[in-house]
């Protein structure tokens, strides 16, 4: 992986899904790419089908890694998700979206986990 910003992704990603291990979630897809978005990872936590969207950032210059999911973003992330889970036909299960924001400013990594980050309703 040459792109630095792509190596920095990775690894925020690999460190949020431990992360989300360790807080019971039992990930089952990592970076689902569809025609209409990509998702970091996919997790269950009980009945819900969580989606999870990773920023990672070394320096807060470019602003806080949850400020960067949007409005724009989110509708993405929405349209992925519904492509995910026609595909798998999990539309009995509950939907949730979660960001986790991960600060390498210090080690070990400052980690901000927001559950029901934004909800699948809204427009």
């Amino acid at each position: 992986m040459s792109d630095p910003r792509q190596s920095l992704g990775k690894a925020g990603e690999e460190f949020a899904e431990r992360y989300l291990k360790r807080q019971g979630y039992a990930i089952v897809e990592r970076n689902y790419r569809c025609p209409l978005g990509e998702i970091d990872l996919i997790a269950l936590d009980k009945r819900a089908v969580v989606f999870v969207e990773v920023k990672t950032r070394r320096v807060d210059t470019s602003g806080a890694p949850l400020e960067s999911v949007n409005g724009a973003k989110q509708r993405r992330l929405k349209r992925a998700a519904q492509h995910y889970l026609n595909r798998h036909r999990l539309h009995d299960r509950d939907v949730q979206f979660d960001v986790v924001g991960i600060s390498l400013r210090s080690d070990p990594p400052a980690v901000r986990h927001v559950r029901h980050a934004f909800d699948f309703s809204e427009p």
